[in-house]
């Protein structure tokens, strides 16, 4: 029977490019799936137009009058696109989404079918909490949750196929009120930095009275046909390759690279964007990046909560768009062994109500002033809680990535160029650290005199920066493609929130001891600047050097993820999220759990794939070559031939044998040592012991085995997909 690899590679070339017509214009469809404004101005009274606005803008609650009315416009305009269903739409500490679909259709008590969607349906529901992760907080038999309404991410109609459905952002809590999402804490985080940036422009502009947050995400990814894809276990049970040799070609002539992008990832390409245009996902940006079948899509910059609903819902879209192309998208940080991993790069602003962006620099001295109060605070939070930033984007498929010839290292620290260097360099070696309100130099600090404006960005980029100052904005590099980015904003916005609030503390200190409030600021900005200018780096992040220079700084290099995970039950983590309302006690404990069984159960998944891939695939594929060449051996020695005739072939029989013995030993050896790891009882510990006593010790040395058979073994003979066909063929 011809193998799943080969009928795969026959069928390439029969595969039929899926008709995609697209829009004219993106502005003749973007957003005609959302209820936003101008929608619910069409098919809300004033009075509930209104308490909608006043929700998204003011925070303000929404009463059950005013939800019905809401509810029935909602139902009125996705009946006329042909909606017969609704969710609630939420994101549970899965990694993914997760909705649960009920019918407008009801029966009356007298049996009459009527469709209805009431205030109580749309404001709250009741899923199953116990069945997602809680790390302790719901047991099975406290199951109740409860499902939120989010108003400040407006509700969406999701095709898939033929069908359509109502789908309302929420947060996802318990019966006990503790968060089980990704959602609710980013809002709380979003929320305490509005206040603590506020009250810190209040210094410059009395009229700011909102600061938002704002994120552009960069998602990665890789596109392989579908085919090639389902006939590696590997790829289909852990989204990338646990064997695999690296193909004569890789990346290194640098030729993907925003090359010509192929005919049939175009193709999937306009069809995602054309279902994101829909739901007013703004992508702007799509490349091939820098390996082979990876590409690149980006958006225009939004709020940051609807940001991460944006990007949640795009990785969906872009899975199930694929299959329409007979594709498989892969958002594994780490899909193929020596060439670039992806990440989810997320540039991310703050801006206020009056439209300034305060990590842009200014035009008049207050400006710039304020702008460089913002920017160092940034340089401050990241210095303080850089372990914490670094547990915000550990897994196990960033394990692979990070540190890696693509990827930011493990040590967190911030690039910001050379011109903002010595803008620092000059407030930090103010003599003797006096400022006064003859000190024009200082207190003015022209910076766009200083810095030459190249486009928006007026720095350079430093692609081994974790954390890179871009011009207007920071970007957060070491986020997986795979991640939610939730995680990583709720940890940035709460650590600038907790630093600003350091700030006006320290700056009003100075200014009750008589000190006028722009002298105050500098001081207290030189104090900052001088506190956290070790996490400051402009040179190669991948070096050897880098990692000997930052453990003199005392910057943490943590490298895996259990590990790395132990901030989040600091006690500098547990006062950060409870001064600022992001997370209780409890809560902190939970997510420490669920991450580290996440952690647990990929590793396991990947050690299981790994013993039966070789096992049952690799092993047939080598004996039953090997028998072949000792064939040919036994027939050559038949004929009376010398072993000059046959010695390459019992050289390669010889290699085989060596290859197979090592990599079924170690297998063998892996599995019992995962029945021991299995029976520690501390979750922690576990985690450790599957790091190294499982991955550490089995993973890379199996995997070398493999691949050394993969180049001797008859091409014929091999059942896997090789690198080559996956990253060239589609």
């Amino acid at each position: 029977m011809q193998s799943l690899r080969f009928k795969a590679i026959d069928n390439l070339g029969a595969a039929s490019e899926v008709n995609v017509k697209g829009s004219p214009k993106i502005t003749a469809i973007f957003g005609e799936n959302v209820f936003n404004l101008k929608v619910a101005r069409q098919f809300l009274s004033d009075e509930a137009y209104k308490s909608l606005i006043a929700s998204i803008r003011g925070n303000k609650k929404i009463d059950r009058v005013m939800g019905n009315q809401i509810a029935n416009g909602m139902r009125a305009w996705a009946e006329t696109k042909g909606v017969t269903h609704y969710t609630h739409w939420f994101q549970p500490l899965t990694e993914l989404s997760a909705e649960k679909h009920d019918s407008f259709f009801t029966l009356k008590s007298d049996g009459t079918p009527i469709e209805e969607f009431e205030g109580g349906a749309l404001i709250q529901q009741e899923p199953d909490a116990s069945s997602f992760p809680s790390g302790g907080l719901r047991a099975t038999f406290e199951a109740r949750g409860y499902t939120a309404w989010d108003p400040s991410s407006p509700a969406f109609i999701m095709e898939i196929g033929q069908g359509k459905t109502l789908c309302i952002p929420t947060i996802f809590v318990s019966y006990t009120g503790e968060s089980l999402d990704a959602k609710t804490p980013l809002i709380k985080a979003l929320v305490a930095l509005d206040k603590a940036a506020v009250d810190v422009c209040q210094y410059f502009d009395k009229n700011v009275t909102k600061v938002t947050a704002t994120l552009g995400w960069e998602q990665e990814y890789f596109v392989i046909d579908e085919a090639l894809a389902t006939a590696r276990p590997d790829i289909v049970m852990t989204g990338r390759t646990v064997f695999g040799h690296a193909p004569a070609k890789g990346q290194q002539l640098e030729d993907h690279y925003f090359g010509t992008i192929p005919e049939r990832i175009y193709a999937f390409m306009r069809d995602f964007e054309e279902e994101s245009y829909k739901l007013g996902i703004p992508l702007r940006t799509r490349h091939n990046e820098v390996a082979p079948s990876q590409f690149e899509c980006a958006p225009i910059f939004e709020e940051a909560n609807l940001a991460v609903d944006h990007n949640t819902l795009l990785m969906d879209i872009m899975t199930r768009v694929a299959k329409r192309h007979k594709l498989k998208v892969l958002l594994h940080e780490k899909p193929f062994a020596g060439i670039n991993g992806s990440g989810k790069h997320n540039n991310w602003s703050i801006a206020t109500d009056t439209g300034v962006n305060l990590l842009a620099p200014g035009k008049t001295p207050k400006t710039n002033l304020m702008f460089l109060t913002f920017f160092v605070n940034v340089i401050k939070a990241v210095h303080n809680y850089s372990a914490l930033l670094r547990a915000s984007i550990a897994s196990a498929g960033n394990d692979h990535r990070l540190g890696a010839n693509e990827a930011p290292p493990a040590i967190i620290s911030i690039f910001v160029g050379k011109y903002l260097t010595e803008v620092l360099n000059q407030v930090e070696t103010r003599v003797g650290g006096k400022f006064d309100e003859q000190d024009e130099a200082m207190l003015k600090l022209d910076i766009h005199k200083t810095i030459p404006e190249l486009m928006l960005d007026n720095t350079d980029r430093n692609r081994t920066s974790p954390f890179a100052f871009t011009g207007n904005k920071f970007e957060f590099r070491a986020v997986g493609s795979n991640a939610n980015c939730a995680i990583a904003m709720t940890v940035l916005n709460t650590i600038i929130a907790e630093t600003l609030k350091g700030f006006k503390k320290d700056v009003d200190a100075l200014i009750d001891k008589g000190e006028k409030k722009e002298i105050a600021i500098m001081h207290i900005i030189q104090k900052y600047i001088v506190e956290s200018k070790a996490v400051l780096f402009e040179g190669d992040g991948y070096s050897e050097e880098w990692a000997a220079e930052a453990a003199k700084r005392g910057l943490p290099n943590i490298k895996t993820t259990p590990q790395a995970l132990d901030a989040y039950l600091s006690e500098t983590a547990k006062h950060l999220f409870e001064n600022n309302a992001i997370y209780s006690h409890s809560e902190l404990e939970a997510r420490h759990e669920i991450m580290l069984e996440a952690y647990i159960k990929k590793v396991q998944i990947e050690a299981r794939v790994m013993g039966e891939l070789a096992t049952s695939v690799i092993l047939p594929s080598a004996v039953k070559y090997q028998n072949i060449l000792l064939d040919n051996i036994k027939a050559l020695k038949d004929l009376g031939l010398g072993q000059d005739a046959y010695i390459n072939q019992l050289n390669v029989v010889e290699d085989i044998s060596k290859h197979i013995a090592a990599m079924s030993s170690n297998v063998k050896a892996m599995i019992e040592e995962r029945k021991r790891v299995n029976n520690i009882a501390d979750t922690r510990e576990r985690a450790i012991a599957y790091c190294d006593d499982i991955k550490g010790k089995y993973f890379d040395v199996i995997r070398y085995h493999v691949d050394k058979l993969e180049l001797v073994v008859d091409d014929a003979h091999w059942a896997l997909p090789k690198y080559r066909e996956m990253l060239f063929l589609r």
